[in-house]
């Protein structure tokens, strides 16, 4: 199945007018670890031409270059969602905000560091950051909260073998897309739950993005999804198990943000109901 990924927001460059110049930018994303991402699609616009008919437009010149068109869509900026899910529900893609971008992020970096600079009314500045509003934190359902979880630690070049796992759900991408090196060690949370299989179909649909630990007064494990949501995993009550959770970070930011979650009925079992790599990023 294919994915895209999808942006359109001002850049650092402005027109004859002085007026910053406003781009779309559409990648296939990286949806399994088979995957490469390899269609790009990019288009500047005018501040006048910000509206959901010019989306719709670059989307449809989009679909007539790329070999595959995508299945549904994702996108990261809060502050567009109105925008680019009218532009898409009216083409008939399902779309989702979503911090699943690591494709696009990436692209948007070197265009940052490498093709911005090079064109005319260029002008530096820090990058856009991605407004949103305070979401207070969301407890998990009662039905679904794991009767146990562990942190783990897996060798980077473990997850070559991946496609091979039996898993009921779960999404993951080449960790040479991160920089990982096959020896880095890759933090993760085990979560175990009598209702593995419908905890696994609920966390698969929230466009997981990364874990956080909240450590202070209230410790707190913290799992954020699409674009601005984020739900408490678990209380951190003892001083053991806050220094085991300040671990999982430390070793998250040796491996570039890369982790992982995943869902088990027990630690015996044999199979994941649901496995999922992540990477925290600075989205801008």
């Amino acid at each position: 199945m294919t994915l895209w990924e999808l942006d359109f927001y001002s850049r650092p460059v402005l027109d004859e007018s002085q007026k910053k110049r406003w781009e779309i930018l559409i990648c296939e994303g990286v949806e399994s670890v088979k995957d490469d991402p390899s269609f790009r699609y990019s288009k500047f616009v005018s501040n006048k031409q910000v509206n959901s008919i010019e989306l719709k437009k670059a989307i449809q010149a989009a679909l007539e270059q790329a070999p595959t068109p995508p299945a549904r869509m994702r996108f990261f900026r809060y502050s567009m969602q109105n925008m680019i899910t009218r532009a898409c529900e009216e083409l008939g893609f399902p779309v989702n905000a979503s911090r699943r971008t690591l494709a696009l992020q990436q692209w948007l970096e070197d265009r940052q560091q490498n093709f911005y600079p090079q064109q005319p009314g260029y002008q530096p500045s820090n990058s856009p950051s991605v407004s949103q509003p305070l979401e207070v934190a969301k407890p998990l359902p009662d039905a679904l909260v794991g009767q146990q979880w562990a942190f783990v630690n897996l060798p980077a070049r473990d997850f070559a073998d991946m496609p091979e796992w039996e898993t009921d759900f779960s999404e993951a991408f080449p960790l040479s897309m991160a920089d990982v090196e096959a020896d880095t060690s890759i933090p993760g949370l085990l979560i175990f739950s009598q209702r593995a299989l419908p905890l696994a179909g609920w966390m698969s649909g929230l466009e997981l993005a990364y874990i956080k630990p909240q450590l202070g007064e209230t410790a707190r494990l913290m799992l954020e999804t699409g674009s601005i949501d984020t739900w408490i995993l678990a209380n951190l009550p003892t001083p053991e198990l806050q220094q085991e959770a300040a671990q999982f970070e430390a070793a998250k930011q040796q491996a570039n943000g890369v982790h992982f979650v995943a869902v088990q009925k027990t630690p015996q079992s044999e199979s994941f109901a649901g496995f999922w790599l992540m990477q925290e990023r600075t989205f801008g």
